[in-house]
């Protein structure tokens, strides 16, 4: 059974200003790099508004979509900004992952990748920021619970950055477990230990900055995987952030190539072990171009291994 790659071509008309991080040649990149892989290429829907609704008051969708400008650029915050493209955009990424959901759920596919942008971890339940409009990660946790039935989902984050939107969005989900991994100190200052969620399922594992490989693991060995396998999830969902690579010009981590296939892989094998390994992989950070489609490229191979 393939490994899942689900894209479209309106996540590359999310434009922002020159010089910007979060850019279209990131997508463009990424998906060279995968371009000789034998994937299951599946074209990304635009998700409906009964979706985003699992995560968003019907406000904020409305709010986003006025804000969308019809030439240049409107900007949110100091760091988020729309483009005539980015509604469509951010609504394939959103139904990218829902699709993903399903496909994984059906036994379409044993895991699946969505490349897309804009990414979602920090997107909050009304606010955008951080690059970021819809909380996908949390949409697909939400969407495997509440139409699929299934009874515990896990989502795993190893962006560098915390991912304030994926935990403000599931703090109050019991049947959902949020893990993830950051550098602290670091935008956007939240992410602390003591940050556990309203019923204690939310970990939060700060890593310093300059720290590598070797306490990356360590953590991941000693915090992430317990909990995991404590917790006995029906399905895996990540948060595939490639910006703790030390070649990334937005942080101070500094972990290889080799490091991101070796927590795909660990992750792989306990979905093995907990969910006939069924997991759901979605972009969010990464900004050195060759890097991101590097540690990119590393991710979706491990995949493609674990769905032999």
């Amino acid at each position: 059974m393939k490994t899942a790659l689900l894209t479209h071509a309106d996540c590359l008309e999310h434009v922002t200003p020159d010089g910007h991080p979060e850019r279209v040649a990131r997508l463009e990149h990424i998906l060279h790099a995968l371009e000789s892989l034998d994937l299951n290429r599946v074209t990304a829907p635009l998700a409906a508004d009964d979706d985003l609704l699992r995560i968003h008051p019907e406000s904020y969708i409305r709010d986003v979509r006025k804000m969308r400008p019809a030439e240049g650029f409107a900007q949110i915050d100091g760091d988020t900004f729309m483009s005539p493209g980015s509604v469509d955009a951010a609504c394939r990424a959103a139904g990218a992952v829902v699709r993903a959901v399903d496909m994984v759920l059906g036994g379409e596919a044993q895991n699946a990748f969505c490349a897309i942008r804009p990414p979602g971890h920090h997107a909050e339940t009304d606010t955008a920021m951080g690059f970021c409009l819809f909380g996908n990660a949390a949409l697909a946790a939400k969407h495997a619970l509440d139409h699929h039935g299934l009874n515990r989902v896990a989502v795993v984050d190893f962006d560098v950055h915390h991912g304030n939107g994926t935990q403000d969005l599931l703090w109050d989900e019991k049947r959902a477990l949020v893990i993830t991994s950051q550098q602290m100190p670091l935008w956007p200052g939240s992410g602390r230990p003591d940050e556990t969620g309203a019923y204690e399922t939310i970990l939060n594992i700060p890593l310093s900055p300059g720290s590598g490989g070797a306490e990356m693991r360590a953590a991941y060995e000693t915090q992430a995987f317990p909990r995991l396998r404590a917790f006995k999830p029906d399905l895996i969902i990540i948060s595939a952030g490639f910006d703790a690579h030390q070649d990334d010009p937005l942080a101070n981590l500094n972990w290889s190539t080799g490091d991101f296939a070796w927590v795909t892989a660990e992750l792989c094998n306990i979905a093995d072990e907990l969910c006939g390994g069924r997991i759901v992989s979605t972009l969010e950070g990464g900004y050195d171009l060759n890097a991101l489609a590097q540690a990119t490229l590393a991710h979706v191979e491990e995949l493609m291994k674990a769905a032999r």
